[in-house]
């Protein structure tokens, strides 16, 4: 069995359009931003990417189980 046999039937829909999807690419960018940021400005508080990241991916979960319709 393939791992496109695998997938679930509107795996392609749920990559476009998904918040969950949406708010992990956002926690992966603030993470980055994280390990970038303090090398350029020292003006911003430590740890202050890596809260909204925690955020972020908290809204991640919550997303997930909440039910979007395909009108968006």
């Amino acid at each position: 069995m393939n791992f496109e046999d695998r997938l679930i039937a509107d795996a392609q829909w749920v990559l476009k359009k998904s918040w969950s999807v949406r708010f992990i690419i956002i926690a992966a960018f603030l993470s980055g931003l994280e390990v970038v940021v303090p090398l350029f400005s020292d003006t911003i508080p430590r740890g202050s990417f890596a809260t909204l990241s925690f955020i972020v991916t908290a809204a991640a979960f919550v997303a997930r189980f909440v039910a979007q319709s395909r009108d968006e």
